[in-house]
This record gives C-alpha cells, sequence and structure tokens, in this order.
C-alpha cells in the first residue's frame, strides 16, 4: 500500500521516543517529562491506529461501500482526539498531585538532552507526514503530523520549565508546566474531535472550493439554464458533488449528455479528485423548483449574494 510507509516511520519514531522519554523521567522524576513521555504513548497508539486506517481506506470500491472505505480516516482521526484527551486528564490529575507534594529532581541536565533528542525526532517525522499527507490529501497523515508538531512544542515548554526549576530552585514550577501541557495537549484532541466530527456528518466542502465548483458549473451554461440543490462533501482524498442541472425541455437527449460531460471536466479541473453526480430536469416544470429542501436556502443566498453586489445605493 503506498499510503501506509510514512506512518510505519511514525511508528518506529514513536517506539524510540518513548523509550527515550521514559528514561529522561526515570532519570528526573520530572512530572513536565513524564507528560512528555504520555504523549509519545499516545503518538505510538495513534500511529498504530492510522496505519489500520489507512489501510482499510485504500481497499477499492466494493457492492457493500458502494462510494469507498475513505470516511474510516475520520473514524481514527476522532480516536486520535479522544486518546489525547484521555491522556490531558491523566496528565492535569498527576500535575495537581504532584504540585501540592512536591518532589526534588535529579540529573535535568541529562534528561533534558535525552528529551531535547526525542523532539527532534518527532519534528523530523512531522514534517515527512505533512507532506505526505498534503502530497496525497490523507486526513489521517495530516493530523497525525500535526500531532507530532504539538508534541515537538510540548517538549519545548516542559524543557523551558525545567529550565526554570533548575534557575530557581521551585519545584513547583515543573507540575505548572504539565499542567500548561495537559491543556495544549487537549486544544489538541478537541480540534481533532471536531474535524472529525464533521467529515463523519458529511460537512461540506470549505466556501473556497464550493465557490470553485460554482464557477466551474455556471462557466458552462448556456442562457436559459439554471442548477440549484448543490451538495458538496469529502471522504479521504476524495470531493463529492451532487445537483439538479435545469435546462430546457427541448433539449435532446444528446446534447444534455454533453453539456453534463462539460461540467463534469470543468468541476474536476476546477478540484482534483472530485466526483460530480447530475440530475437534469426541465427548467420549465414547476416541480423541478420544488423538488429539493435546499432550493430555498439556496434563492436565498442567492438573493443576499445580489444585494451584497449591488452596494449600499448612492447617496
Amino acid at each position: 500500500m503506498r499510503l501506509k510507509n510514512p506512518l510505519i516511520y511514525s511508528i518506529l519514531a514513536a517506539l524510540l521516543t518513548l523509550g527515550m522519554k521514559l528514561a529522561a523521567y526515570f532519570l528526573t522524576g520530572s512530572v513536565g517529562l513524564l507528560s512528555d513521555a504520555l504523549e509519545a504513548v499516545v503518538n505510538l497508539l495513534t500511529a498504530v491506529t492510522a496505519f489500520l486506517s489507512l489501510r482499510y481506506a485504500a481497499l477499492p470500491v466494493d457492492a457493500n461501500h458502494t462510494y469507498g472505505h475513505e470516511k474510516i480516516e475520520f473514524f481514527s482521526s476522532g480516536i486520535e482526539g479522544v486518546v489525547i484527551l484521555i491522556a490531558a486528564g491523566g496528565i492535569a490529575w498527576y500535575a495537581v498531585k504532584r504540585l501540592f507534594v512536591p518532589e526534588e529532581l535529579q540529573a535535568l541536565h541529562v534528561g533534558a538532552a535525552i528529551s531535547l533528542g526525542a523532539s527532534a525526532i518527532n519534528w523530523s517525522v512531522a514534517q515527512f507526514l505533512l507532506r505526505s499527507g498534503k502530497r496525497r490529501q490523507s486526513l489521517v497523515m495530516i493530523a497525525h503530523g500535526k500531532h507530532l508538531l504539538t508534541d515537538v512544542w510540548t517538549t519545548a515548554g516542559v524543557l523551558t520549565g525545567l529550565g526554570l526549576v533548575w534557575l530557581t530552585g521551585v519545584q513547583a514550577l515543573d507540575a505548572v508546566i504539565a499542567l500548561l501541557v495537559a491543556g495544549s495537549i487537549a486544544w489538541t484532541g478537541v480540534q481533532l474531535v471536531h474535524g472529525s466530527f464533521d467529515g463523519l456528518m458529511d460537512h461540506a466542502l470549505p466556501e473556497r472550493e464550493q465557490g470553485l465548483v460554482r464557477q466551474a458549473i455556471e462557466g458552462q451554461l448556456a442562457a436559459g439554464m439554471d442548477y440549484h440543490a448543490l451538495r458538496t462533501r469529502m471522504a479521504g482524498a476524495h470531493r463529492f458533488a451532487d445537483f439538479h442541472l435545469l435546462v430546457p425541455g427541448n433539449l435532446s437527449v444528446k446534447r444534455a449528455h454533453e453539456l453534463i460531460g462539460r461540467i463534469e471536466a470543468a468541476v474536476r479541473a476546477a478540484l482534483t479528485a472530485a466526483e460530480v453526480t447530475i440530475h437534469v430536469e426541465p427548467i420549465e416544470e414547476r416541480a423541478a423548483w420544488e423538488d429539493s429542501e435546499l432550493v430555498p436556502l439556496e434563492q436565498a443566498a442567492r438573493r443576499a449574494r445580489q444585494e451584497g453586489d449591488s452596494g449600499p445605493p448612492a447617496g
């Protein structure tokens, strides 16, 4: 499978950095470094989840999954977010406990050096995943790459905290930094869960991409033609769009088919990996304007755009 290779590197990196961060914690006793190590556990779990989900998403269309299997990427992203939130809760609980019962930290310079090396590994793997994810339009790779970058910033925060502990001798700063780390991790988890929820609920494409689809359609329409009930969604790297094409009732099937072909080509040129479904209707028929709950919403949006384009009346 082409998509699985980048995540193999992520799994190997997660195993290596987990060992390094655990060693840093045991050497120092720092709850901040423990929080960093727990995030490495999350990295490993989510990397394995992402690897398995991408293998499933790469399966071809079959009789039971006629739209493909790519929606599992949203499910995987949601699992990653939930696991991150659980880890953040565990870190916060332990940090609060240590805040009230501080412990003397040991060998801070050694632990910091080990943690810095682990962070460098995560940064390299994150950049690799983000490049691969953008090139292949994989939500899972991009989500995991962003998570690893969060881990890098987390480590930077932890090391800053350890530096302050070393300079000031205030042991409680270690727990405070761990609480801040927990908050940062939790925010990442919330974002991943939100993105997953949107995808599983067939959230429409971003406004910019919808605009590209509309421009492609309108560029192919002749006088006396229109369209409505445009619906869009995304699954993995694929975009889906369907709408009703309103044409004169006397237009031949052959001419309508040619027009549909031009519209589909224009949409695919504007939006890569797009699959378009078009339903043709006679523009003169009243029923053609009443066959979708989206029509009133679109008409209101059109009026709003027209009023906006006209601008305020001259004084």
